[in-house]
Protein backbone atom coordinates (compact mmCIF):
# COMPACT_ATOMS: atom_id res chain seq x y z
CA UNK A 1 0.00 0.00 0.00
CA UNK A 2 1.40 3.35 -0.99
CA UNK A 3 1.00 6.87 0.77
CA UNK A 4 -1.86 7.27 -1.28
CA UNK A 5 -4.17 4.53 -0.67
CA UNK A 6 -3.13 4.79 3.00
CA UNK A 7 -4.42 8.74 2.72
CA UNK A 8 -7.55 7.82 0.76
CA UNK A 9 -8.80 4.79 3.32
CA UNK A 10 -8.07 7.13 6.39
CA UNK A 11 -10.07 9.89 4.72
CA UNK A 12 -12.91 7.12 3.68
CA UNK A 13 -12.45 6.41 7.79
CA UNK A 14 -13.24 10.05 8.22
CA UNK A 15 -16.53 9.54 5.97
CA UNK A 16 -15.12 11.88 3.17
CA UNK A 17 -17.48 10.57 0.13
CA UNK A 18 -15.78 13.27 -2.77
CA UNK A 19 -12.96 15.11 -2.91
CA UNK A 20 -12.52 18.14 -5.16
CA UNK A 21 -9.61 17.98 -7.48
CA UNK A 22 -7.71 19.72 -10.94
CA UNK A 23 -5.44 16.99 -12.06
CA UNK A 24 -3.12 15.18 -11.97
CA UNK A 25 -2.30 13.76 -8.58
CA UNK A 26 -1.82 10.04 -8.09
CA UNK A 27 -4.53 10.64 -4.85
CA UNK A 28 -7.08 10.75 -6.94
CA UNK A 29 -7.03 7.10 -8.22
CA UNK A 30 -6.20 6.07 -5.26
CA UNK A 31 -9.73 7.77 -4.18
CA UNK A 32 -11.94 6.52 -7.54
CA UNK A 33 -10.16 2.98 -6.46
CA UNK A 34 -12.61 2.67 -3.00
CA UNK A 35 -15.51 4.67 -4.13
CA UNK A 36 -14.46 8.38 -2.59
CA UNK A 37 -15.71 10.51 -6.33
CA UNK A 38 -13.50 13.04 -7.73
CA UNK A 39 -15.23 16.30 -9.08
CA UNK A 40 -12.89 18.16 -11.41
CA UNK A 41 -13.36 21.56 -11.68
CA UNK A 42 -12.44 23.75 -14.37
CA UNK A 43 -9.25 25.57 -12.22
CA UNK A 44 -8.15 25.16 -9.28
CA UNK A 45 -9.86 28.01 -6.99
CA UNK A 46 -13.03 26.84 -7.92
CA UNK A 47 -12.36 23.40 -6.48
CA UNK A 48 -11.37 24.87 -2.64
CA UNK A 49 -14.38 27.12 -3.17
CA UNK A 50 -16.75 23.82 -4.15
CA UNK A 51 -14.64 21.92 -0.62
CA UNK A 52 -15.16 25.74 1.55
CA UNK A 53 -19.45 25.82 0.59
CA UNK A 54 -19.17 21.73 1.49
CA UNK A 55 -17.89 22.52 4.65
CA UNK A 56 -19.79 25.79 5.42
CA UNK A 57 -23.38 23.89 5.07
CA UNK A 58 -22.77 20.80 6.95
CA UNK A 59 -21.48 23.29 9.82
CA UNK A 60 -17.71 21.48 9.74
CA UNK A 61 -19.91 18.44 10.35
CA UNK A 62 -18.33 16.98 7.12
CA UNK A 63 -15.56 18.64 5.74
CA UNK A 64 -14.31 19.52 2.35
CA UNK A 65 -11.31 17.87 0.73
CA UNK A 66 -9.38 19.94 -2.31
CA UNK A 67 -6.20 18.50 -3.97
CA UNK A 68 -4.12 18.91 -6.48
CA UNK A 69 -1.03 18.75 -8.13
CA UNK A 70 2.25 20.01 -7.07
CA UNK A 71 4.48 23.53 -8.47
CA UNK A 72 1.54 25.26 -10.38
CA UNK A 73 -1.52 23.62 -8.91
CA UNK A 74 -0.66 24.48 -5.41
CA UNK A 75 0.18 28.14 -6.50
CA UNK A 76 -3.13 28.67 -8.60
CA UNK A 77 -5.12 27.00 -5.44
CA UNK A 78 -3.73 29.66 -2.64
CA UNK A 79 -6.49 32.65 -3.42
CA UNK A 80 -9.35 30.29 -2.97
CA UNK A 81 -7.36 28.78 0.60
CA UNK A 82 -6.90 32.47 1.68
CA UNK A 83 -10.42 33.52 1.29
CA UNK A 84 -11.37 30.25 3.52
CA UNK A 85 -9.03 31.72 6.00
CA UNK A 86 -10.53 34.70 5.99
CA UNK A 87 -14.18 33.95 6.37
CA UNK A 88 -12.43 31.33 8.90
CA UNK A 89 -14.08 27.82 7.10
CA UNK A 90 -12.80 24.73 7.80
CA UNK A 91 -11.96 22.75 5.28
CA UNK A 92 -8.42 20.38 4.36
CA UNK A 93 -6.50 21.52 1.62
CA UNK A 94 -3.78 18.67 -0.11
CA UNK A 95 -1.51 20.28 -2.20
CA UNK A 96 0.74 17.66 -3.95
CA UNK A 97 4.40 18.11 -3.37
CA UNK A 98 7.49 17.97 -5.19
CA UNK A 99 10.17 15.63 -4.06
CA UNK A 100 12.50 16.01 -1.03
CA UNK A 101 15.56 16.58 -3.14
CA UNK A 102 13.87 19.40 -4.94
CA UNK A 103 13.12 21.52 -1.58
CA UNK A 104 14.78 24.69 -1.23
CA UNK A 105 15.84 24.23 -4.27
CA UNK A 106 14.72 27.50 -7.59
CA UNK A 107 12.20 27.81 -8.04
CA UNK A 108 10.66 24.43 -6.33
CA UNK A 109 7.28 25.58 -4.95
CA UNK A 110 6.63 24.56 -1.22
CA UNK A 111 3.27 24.60 0.22
CA UNK A 112 3.68 24.68 3.80
CA UNK A 113 6.16 28.04 4.01
CA UNK A 114 3.95 29.27 0.99
CA UNK A 115 0.42 28.17 3.05
CA UNK A 116 1.18 29.21 6.61
CA UNK A 117 0.20 32.79 6.84
CA UNK A 118 -3.69 31.95 5.09
CA UNK A 119 -4.13 28.60 6.72
CA UNK A 120 -4.33 27.61 10.62
CA UNK A 121 -2.23 24.60 10.40
CA UNK A 122 0.31 24.15 7.71
CA UNK A 123 2.34 20.46 8.09
CA UNK A 124 4.28 18.30 5.29
CA UNK A 125 4.32 14.37 5.40
CA UNK A 126 7.54 13.37 5.54
CA UNK A 127 6.77 9.17 5.83
CA UNK A 128 4.09 6.97 4.13
CA UNK A 129 3.77 5.25 7.53
CA UNK A 130 2.84 8.90 9.13
CA UNK A 131 -0.28 9.25 7.24
CA UNK A 132 -3.04 8.87 9.90
CA UNK A 133 -1.38 10.25 12.39
CA UNK A 134 -0.68 13.35 10.29
CA UNK A 135 -4.46 13.65 8.82
CA UNK A 136 -5.20 12.83 12.63
CA UNK A 137 -3.73 16.14 13.45
CA UNK A 138 -5.52 18.05 10.75
CA UNK A 139 -8.84 16.75 11.79
CA UNK A 140 -8.49 17.96 15.47
CA UNK A 141 -7.11 21.26 14.34
CA UNK A 142 -9.95 21.44 11.71
CA UNK A 143 -12.64 19.98 14.71
CA UNK A 144 -11.76 22.78 17.37
CA UNK A 145 -10.95 26.32 18.42
CA UNK A 146 -10.96 29.11 15.36
CA UNK A 147 -11.60 27.30 12.28
CA UNK A 148 -10.25 27.56 9.49
CA UNK A 149 -8.38 26.14 6.40
CA UNK A 150 -5.59 23.41 7.10
CA UNK A 151 -2.44 22.16 4.71
CA UNK A 152 -0.93 18.78 4.54
CA UNK A 153 1.62 19.08 2.01
CA UNK A 154 1.97 15.11 0.26
CA UNK A 155 5.62 15.36 -1.33
CA UNK A 156 5.00 12.79 -4.20
CA UNK A 157 8.15 10.66 -3.26
CA UNK A 158 7.08 9.99 0.41
CA UNK A 159 3.60 8.94 -1.13
CA UNK A 160 4.81 6.70 -3.70
CA UNK A 161 6.64 5.04 -1.26
CA UNK A 162 5.74 1.65 0.78
CA UNK A 163 3.98 1.60 4.01
CA UNK A 164 5.34 -0.28 6.16
CA UNK A 165 1.66 -1.52 7.48
CA UNK A 166 -0.85 -3.79 4.88
CA UNK A 167 -3.67 -2.20 7.29
CA UNK A 168 -4.62 1.56 8.23
CA UNK A 169 -5.40 2.19 11.35
CA UNK A 170 -6.93 5.45 11.45
CA UNK A 171 -10.01 6.60 14.14
CA UNK A 172 -11.67 9.60 13.10
CA UNK A 173 -10.32 12.48 16.33
CA UNK A 174 -14.02 13.50 18.01
CA UNK A 175 -14.89 16.56 18.31
CA UNK A 176 -14.87 18.00 21.75
CA UNK A 177 -16.80 21.09 23.34
CA UNK A 178 -16.69 22.76 26.23
CA UNK A 179 -18.71 25.44 28.52
CA UNK A 180 -17.72 28.45 29.99
CA UNK A 181 -16.94 29.30 33.46
CA UNK A 182 -20.04 29.75 35.58
CA UNK A 183 -18.69 33.01 36.91
CA UNK A 184 -17.91 34.20 33.41
CA UNK A 185 -21.60 33.73 32.40
CA UNK A 186 -22.93 35.16 35.56
CA UNK A 187 -21.19 38.62 35.03
CA UNK A 188 -22.73 38.39 31.19
CA UNK A 189 -25.88 37.74 32.72
CA UNK A 190 -25.48 40.73 35.39
CA UNK A 191 -24.36 42.99 32.07
CA UNK A 192 -27.23 42.16 30.10
CA UNK A 193 -29.74 42.73 33.16
CA UNK A 194 -28.23 46.22 33.99
CA UNK A 195 -28.65 47.38 29.96
CA UNK A 196 -31.95 49.38 29.05
CA UNK A 197 -31.77 48.79 25.26
CA UNK A 198 -29.51 45.45 24.69
CA UNK A 199 -28.94 43.78 21.18
CA UNK A 200 -27.21 40.31 20.77
CA UNK A 201 -24.84 40.28 17.72
CA UNK A 202 -24.49 36.82 16.34
CA UNK A 203 -21.71 35.70 14.21
CA UNK A 204 -21.29 32.40 12.15
CA UNK A 205 -19.89 30.49 15.13
CA UNK A 206 -23.41 29.83 16.09
CA UNK A 207 -24.20 28.45 12.89
CA UNK A 208 -21.03 25.72 13.65
CA UNK A 209 -22.00 25.23 16.87
CA UNK A 210 -25.46 24.73 15.60
CA UNK A 211 -26.80 26.80 18.39
CA UNK A 212 -30.11 28.97 16.24
CA UNK A 213 -32.55 26.70 18.63
CA UNK A 214 -30.81 28.21 21.55
CA UNK A 215 -30.04 31.43 20.75
CA UNK A 216 -33.63 31.60 19.64
CA UNK A 217 -34.94 30.47 23.27
CA UNK A 218 -32.30 32.65 24.72
CA UNK A 219 -33.64 35.59 22.79
CA UNK A 220 -37.04 34.98 23.49
CA UNK A 221 -36.66 34.12 27.19
CA UNK A 222 -34.49 37.77 27.13
CA UNK A 223 -36.94 39.57 24.54
CA UNK A 224 -33.53 40.86 23.48
CA UNK A 225 -33.58 42.00 19.45
CA UNK A 226 -30.56 39.79 17.44
CA UNK A 227 -28.62 41.30 14.62
CA UNK A 228 -26.37 39.13 12.86
CA UNK A 229 -22.94 39.67 10.82
CA UNK A 230 -22.33 39.26 7.54
CA UNK A 231 -21.32 35.27 7.71
CA UNK A 232 -23.78 34.83 10.71
CA UNK A 233 -26.72 35.77 8.38
CA UNK A 234 -29.62 32.96 9.09
CA UNK A 235 -28.05 32.19 12.31
CA UNK A 236 -31.40 33.84 13.63
CA UNK A 237 -34.18 33.63 11.51
CA UNK A 238 -34.62 36.67 9.89
CA UNK A 239 -38.82 36.34 10.19
CA UNK A 240 -38.67 36.17 13.88
CA UNK A 241 -40.26 39.36 15.68
CA UNK A 242 -37.07 39.88 17.29
CA UNK A 243 -34.69 39.87 14.06
CA UNK A 244 -33.10 43.06 13.18
CA UNK A 245 -31.55 41.64 10.13
CA UNK A 246 -28.02 41.75 9.29
CA UNK A 247 -25.60 44.68 9.82
CA UNK A 248 -22.73 44.00 7.33
CA UNK A 249 -21.39 46.52 4.94
CA UNK A 250 -24.87 47.17 4.14
CA UNK A 251 -27.61 46.70 6.32
CA UNK A 252 -31.51 46.86 7.47
CA UNK A 253 -33.29 49.60 8.89
CA UNK A 254 -33.56 47.71 12.25
CA UNK A 255 -29.83 47.31 12.73
CA UNK A 256 -29.33 50.82 11.56
CA UNK A 257 -31.59 52.23 14.12
CA UNK A 258 -31.08 49.70 17.08
CA UNK A 259 -27.52 49.25 17.30
CA UNK A 260 -26.61 53.10 17.08
CA UNK A 261 -28.96 53.36 20.07
CA UNK A 262 -28.24 50.83 21.62
CA UNK A 263 -26.38 50.42 25.58
CA UNK A 264 -24.90 46.58 25.71
CA UNK A 265 -23.62 44.51 22.25
CA UNK A 266 -23.51 40.78 23.45
CA UNK A 267 -21.67 38.98 20.85
CA UNK A 268 -22.48 35.41 20.44
CA UNK A 269 -19.69 33.11 17.91
CA UNK A 270 -18.75 36.66 16.71
CA UNK A 271 -15.44 37.75 16.87
CA UNK A 272 -16.19 41.11 17.27
CA UNK A 273 -13.08 41.82 14.28
CA UNK A 274 -13.12 45.06 12.67
CA UNK A 275 -13.60 45.16 9.04
CA UNK A 276 -15.10 46.79 5.73
CA UNK A 277 -17.81 43.75 5.75
CA UNK A 278 -18.73 43.63 9.38
CA UNK A 279 -21.23 46.68 11.35
CA UNK A 280 -19.14 48.64 13.68
CA UNK A 281 -19.81 49.07 17.31
CA UNK A 282 -21.02 52.01 18.58
CA UNK A 283 -18.38 54.22 20.46
CA UNK A 284 -18.81 53.99 24.17
CA UNK A 285 -21.03 50.78 24.36
CA UNK A 286 -20.36 48.15 26.64
CA UNK A 287 -19.62 45.18 24.99
CA UNK A 288 -19.72 40.85 25.84
CA UNK A 289 -18.58 38.40 24.03
CA UNK A 290 -19.05 34.50 23.87
CA UNK A 291 -16.50 33.30 21.31
CA UNK A 292 -14.89 29.73 21.35
CA UNK A 293 -11.74 31.19 20.55
CA UNK A 294 -9.94 32.61 23.68
CA UNK A 295 -7.70 34.78 21.65
CA UNK A 296 -10.74 36.88 19.74
CA UNK A 297 -11.39 38.28 23.37
CA UNK A 298 -10.12 41.97 23.08
CA UNK A 299 -8.83 41.79 20.04
CA UNK A 300 -10.35 44.68 17.97
CA UNK A 301 -12.68 45.97 20.82
CA UNK A 302 -12.20 45.02 24.89
CA UNK A 303 -15.09 43.94 26.01
CA UNK A 304 -16.23 44.31 29.67
CA UNK A 305 -17.54 40.79 30.01
CA UNK A 306 -16.84 37.36 28.29
CA UNK A 307 -17.14 34.12 28.51
CA UNK A 308 -15.24 31.11 26.63
CA UNK A 309 -16.95 27.80 24.98
CA UNK A 310 -18.79 26.36 22.63
CA UNK A 311 -21.96 28.82 21.71
CA UNK A 312 -24.53 26.21 22.13
CA UNK A 313 -23.49 25.29 25.66
CA UNK A 314 -22.92 28.64 26.51
CA UNK A 315 -26.66 30.13 25.58
CA UNK A 316 -27.88 26.89 27.63
CA UNK A 317 -26.25 28.48 30.49
CA UNK A 318 -26.57 31.84 29.84
CA UNK A 319 -30.51 30.68 29.82
CA UNK A 320 -30.56 29.44 32.94
CA UNK A 321 -28.45 31.71 34.74
CA UNK A 322 -31.23 34.37 33.52
CA UNK A 323 -33.57 32.79 35.17
CA UNK A 324 -31.57 32.06 38.12
CA UNK A 325 -31.21 36.13 38.19
CA UNK A 326 -35.01 36.38 38.10
CA UNK A 327 -34.33 38.06 34.67
CA UNK A 328 -37.95 37.50 33.07
CA UNK A 329 -39.43 39.92 36.31
CA UNK A 330 -36.54 42.87 36.01
CA UNK A 331 -36.87 42.99 32.33
CA UNK A 332 -40.02 42.16 31.57
CA UNK A 333 -41.03 42.58 28.00
CA UNK A 334 -37.98 44.52 27.52
CA UNK A 335 -39.71 48.05 26.67
CA UNK A 336 -42.26 47.02 23.60
CA UNK A 337 -38.97 45.80 22.47
CA UNK A 338 -41.16 43.85 19.52
CA UNK A 339 -43.74 46.72 18.85
CA UNK A 340 -40.28 48.64 18.40
CA UNK A 341 -38.68 46.29 15.90
CA UNK A 342 -42.30 45.96 14.02
CA UNK A 343 -42.03 49.78 13.38
CA UNK A 344 -38.66 49.79 11.75
CA UNK A 345 -39.48 46.55 9.76
CA UNK A 346 -42.81 48.25 8.32
CA UNK A 347 -40.35 51.66 7.32
CA UNK A 348 -37.76 49.16 5.70
CA UNK A 349 -40.28 47.26 3.98
CA UNK A 350 -41.48 50.65 2.87
CA UNK A 351 -38.31 51.99 1.22
CA UNK A 352 -37.13 49.28 -0.52
CA UNK A 353 -40.48 47.98 -2.09
CA UNK A 354 -40.84 50.32 -4.94
CA UNK A 355 -37.45 49.19 -6.25
CA UNK A 356 -38.43 45.58 -5.05
CA UNK A 357 -41.40 45.91 -7.34
CA UNK A 358 -39.99 48.33 -9.81
CA UNK A 359 -40.86 47.61 -13.78
CA UNK A 360 -38.41 49.18 -14.88
CA UNK A 361 -36.36 48.36 -18.19
CA UNK A 362 -33.62 47.84 -18.20
CA UNK A 363 -34.28 45.67 -15.33
CA UNK A 364 -33.50 46.81 -11.98
CA UNK A 365 -31.57 43.98 -9.68
CA UNK A 366 -33.86 44.84 -6.62
CA UNK A 367 -37.09 42.57 -8.23
CA UNK A 368 -34.56 40.40 -9.78
CA UNK A 369 -33.83 39.95 -5.89
CA UNK A 370 -37.85 39.83 -5.57
CA UNK A 371 -38.98 37.49 -7.95
CA UNK A 372 -36.27 34.87 -6.71
CA UNK A 373 -37.80 34.74 -3.19
CA UNK A 374 -41.12 34.28 -4.94
CA UNK A 375 -39.92 31.29 -7.16
CA UNK A 376 -37.99 29.03 -4.36
CA UNK A 377 -38.78 29.41 -0.93
CA UNK A 378 -36.46 31.08 1.18
CA UNK A 379 -37.00 27.84 3.70
CA UNK A 380 -35.89 25.29 1.48
CA UNK A 381 -32.76 26.99 -0.19
CA UNK A 382 -29.41 28.15 0.07
CA UNK A 383 -28.79 31.24 -1.75
CA UNK A 384 -25.28 32.95 -1.63
CA UNK A 385 -23.78 36.15 -3.17
CA UNK A 386 -20.95 37.18 -5.11
CA UNK A 387 -18.66 40.01 -4.20
CA UNK A 388 -19.83 43.37 -4.30
CA UNK A 389 -22.97 45.09 -5.62
CA UNK A 390 -25.27 41.48 -5.73
CA UNK A 391 -23.65 41.29 -2.02
CA UNK A 392 -24.75 44.90 -0.77
CA UNK A 393 -28.17 44.85 -2.13
CA UNK A 394 -28.99 41.16 -1.35
CA UNK A 395 -28.22 41.04 1.93
CA UNK A 396 -30.50 43.45 3.88
CA UNK A 397 -34.07 42.43 1.44
CA UNK A 398 -33.65 38.80 1.15
CA UNK A 399 -34.61 36.98 4.30
CA UNK A 400 -33.05 34.02 5.90
CA UNK A 401 -35.74 31.85 7.45
CA UNK A 402 -33.47 29.20 8.83
CA UNK A 403 -29.64 27.63 9.38
CA UNK A 404 -27.65 28.12 6.39
CA UNK A 405 -31.11 29.21 4.12
CA UNK A 406 -28.33 31.82 3.38
CA UNK A 407 -23.59 32.11 2.93
CA UNK A 408 -23.27 35.08 3.69
CA UNK A 409 -19.12 35.94 3.01
CA UNK A 410 -17.00 38.85 3.25
CA UNK A 411 -13.96 38.99 5.38
CA UNK A 412 -12.21 38.97 1.37
CA UNK A 413 -14.12 39.45 -1.49
CA UNK A 414 -12.96 37.98 -4.18
CA UNK A 415 -15.31 38.04 -7.66
CA UNK A 416 -16.13 34.56 -8.37
CA UNK A 417 -16.07 32.96 -5.62
CA UNK A 418 -19.81 32.43 -5.01
CA UNK A 419 -19.81 29.70 -8.31
CA UNK A 420 -17.91 27.33 -6.46
CA UNK A 421 -19.18 28.07 -3.17
CA UNK A 422 -22.95 26.96 -4.51
CA UNK A 423 -21.42 23.75 -5.88
CA UNK A 424 -19.95 22.98 -3.00
CA UNK A 425 -23.57 23.91 -0.61
CA UNK A 426 -25.51 21.36 -3.48
CA UNK A 427 -23.36 18.46 -2.89
CA UNK A 428 -23.76 18.93 1.07
CA UNK A 429 -27.68 19.24 0.59
CA UNK A 430 -28.76 17.80 -2.33
CA UNK A 431 -32.22 18.46 -1.47
CA UNK A 432 -32.21 22.01 -1.57
CA UNK A 433 -32.43 24.38 -4.27
CA UNK A 434 -29.30 26.27 -4.76
CA UNK A 435 -28.97 29.58 -6.11
CA UNK A 436 -25.72 31.59 -6.75
CA UNK A 437 -26.45 35.40 -7.77
CA UNK A 438 -23.63 37.48 -9.88
CA UNK A 439 -22.78 39.91 -11.70
CA UNK A 440 -20.98 39.85 -14.70
CA UNK A 441 -17.68 40.58 -13.59
CA UNK A 442 -17.53 37.25 -11.49
CA UNK A 443 -18.98 35.37 -14.45
CA UNK A 444 -15.81 36.56 -16.32
CA UNK A 445 -13.68 35.16 -13.63
CA UNK A 446 -15.84 31.84 -12.90
CA UNK A 447 -18.15 31.28 -15.26
CA UNK A 448 -16.58 28.23 -16.79
CA UNK A 449 -16.98 25.88 -13.62
CA UNK A 450 -20.60 26.17 -14.86
CA UNK A 451 -19.24 23.30 -17.21
CA UNK A 452 -18.66 20.98 -14.14
CA UNK A 453 -21.92 21.41 -12.58
CA UNK A 454 -23.45 20.18 -16.19
CA UNK A 455 -20.61 17.42 -16.25
CA UNK A 456 -21.10 16.30 -12.84
CA UNK A 457 -24.38 16.97 -12.68
CA UNK A 458 -24.78 19.40 -9.97
CA UNK A 459 -27.85 21.23 -10.39
CA UNK A 460 -27.52 24.73 -9.16
CA UNK A 461 -29.04 27.82 -10.68
CA UNK A 462 -27.04 30.95 -11.31
CA UNK A 463 -28.14 34.35 -12.09
CA UNK A 464 -25.96 36.43 -13.60
CA UNK A 465 -26.75 40.42 -13.44
CA UNK A 466 -25.62 41.66 -16.49
CA UNK A 467 -25.25 45.61 -16.76
CA UNK A 468 -22.64 45.80 -19.13
CA UNK A 469 -20.19 47.58 -16.32
CA UNK A 470 -18.16 47.28 -12.92
CA UNK A 471 -20.79 49.39 -11.45
CA UNK A 472 -19.41 52.27 -9.60
CA UNK A 473 -16.06 51.47 -10.68
CA UNK A 474 -15.93 54.35 -12.88
CA UNK A 475 -15.81 56.85 -9.89
CA UNK A 476 -12.13 55.64 -8.85
CA UNK A 477 -10.81 56.34 -12.02
CA UNK A 478 -13.04 58.76 -14.41
CA UNK A 479 -10.19 59.67 -16.68
CA UNK A 480 -9.90 56.34 -17.42
CA UNK A 481 -13.36 55.31 -17.05
CA UNK A 482 -14.00 58.52 -19.93
CA UNK A 483 -11.32 57.72 -22.15
CA UNK A 484 -10.96 54.01 -22.73
CA UNK A 485 -14.13 53.06 -20.61
CA UNK A 486 -11.98 50.81 -18.22
CA UNK A 487 -15.12 50.17 -16.40
CA UNK A 488 -16.92 48.48 -19.23
CA UNK A 489 -17.65 44.78 -19.88
CA UNK A 490 -19.29 42.79 -22.63
CA UNK A 491 -20.28 39.01 -23.17
CA UNK A 492 -23.56 37.08 -23.72
CA UNK A 493 -23.35 34.93 -20.55
CA UNK A 494 -26.68 32.56 -21.72
CA UNK A 495 -24.93 31.78 -24.91
CA UNK A 496 -21.61 31.02 -23.35
CA UNK A 497 -24.05 28.43 -20.70
CA UNK A 498 -25.83 27.27 -23.41
CA UNK A 499 -22.25 25.67 -25.10
CA UNK A 500 -21.05 24.72 -21.83
CA UNK A 501 -24.34 22.58 -21.74
CA UNK A 502 -26.54 24.42 -18.93
CA UNK A 503 -30.01 24.97 -19.45
CA UNK A 504 -29.94 29.12 -19.80
CA UNK A 505 -32.03 32.17 -21.56
CA UNK A 506 -31.46 35.44 -21.35
CA UNK A 507 -33.88 37.85 -19.53
CA UNK A 508 -34.88 41.32 -20.82
CA UNK A 509 -38.28 42.66 -19.40
CA UNK A 510 -39.18 42.44 -15.16
CA UNK A 511 -42.31 40.38 -15.75
CA UNK A 512 -40.83 37.79 -17.48
CA UNK A 513 -38.57 36.69 -14.68
CA UNK A 514 -40.64 34.26 -13.04
CA UNK A 515 -41.22 32.06 -15.49
CA UNK A 516 -37.69 31.77 -16.75
CA UNK A 517 -37.20 30.68 -12.51
CA UNK A 518 -39.40 28.48 -12.86
CA UNK A 519 -37.81 27.14 -15.97
CA UNK A 520 -34.46 27.25 -14.07
CA UNK A 521 -36.31 24.90 -11.13
CA UNK A 522 -37.74 22.58 -13.84
CA UNK A 523 -34.26 22.02 -15.02
CA UNK A 524 -33.06 21.63 -11.90
CA UNK A 525 -35.38 19.09 -11.26
CA UNK A 526 -34.45 16.79 -14.31
CA UNK A 527 -30.28 16.93 -13.14
CA UNK A 528 -29.91 20.08 -15.03
CA UNK A 529 -27.83 23.30 -13.81
CA UNK A 530 -29.40 26.29 -15.33
CA UNK A 531 -28.21 30.08 -15.86
CA UNK A 532 -29.97 33.03 -15.98
CA UNK A 533 -28.92 35.97 -17.43
CA UNK A 534 -30.72 39.37 -16.27
CA UNK A 535 -30.01 42.18 -18.17
CA UNK A 536 -30.12 44.70 -15.59
CA UNK A 537 -29.61 47.96 -15.15
CA UNK A 538 -26.60 49.45 -13.09
CA UNK A 539 -28.34 50.29 -9.88
CA UNK A 540 -26.10 52.19 -7.44
CA UNK A 541 -28.83 52.80 -4.51
CA UNK A 542 -27.58 50.49 -1.19
CA UNK A 543 -28.95 50.39 2.25
CA UNK A 544 -25.85 52.14 4.07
Amino acid sequence: MTGYQAMARALQAEGVEFIATFPHQPLIDACAEIGIRPIVCRQERAGVNIADGFSRVSNGRRLGVFTMQAGPGAENAFSGVAQAFADSVPLLHLPGGEPRSRHGVHPTFQAVPAYKSVSKWAAQINDPGDVPAMLRRAMAQLRHGRLGPVVLEMPVDVMMAECPDAEVSYTPPPRRRSAAAAEDVRDVVGALLAADRPVISAGQGVLYAEASAALVAFAELAQVPVMTSLAGKSAFPENHPLALGTGGRTRTEMVGRFLPECDFVLGVGTSFTANAFTAPMPDGVALGQVTNCGEDIGRDHQPQVGAVGDAALVLEQLADEYQRQDGPRKRGDGGRVVERIAAARAEHDARWRPLLTSGEVPINPYRVIHELAQAFDPASSIVTHDSGYPRDQMVPVWQAPVPRSYLGWGKSTQLGYGMGMALGAKLAAPERHVINVMGDAAFGMAGMDIETAVRCEIPIVTVVLNNGVMTHYDSHFPIAAEKYRVHELGGDYAAVASGLGASAERVEEPDALSAAFDRAKRANAEGRPAVVEVMCRAEERIAL
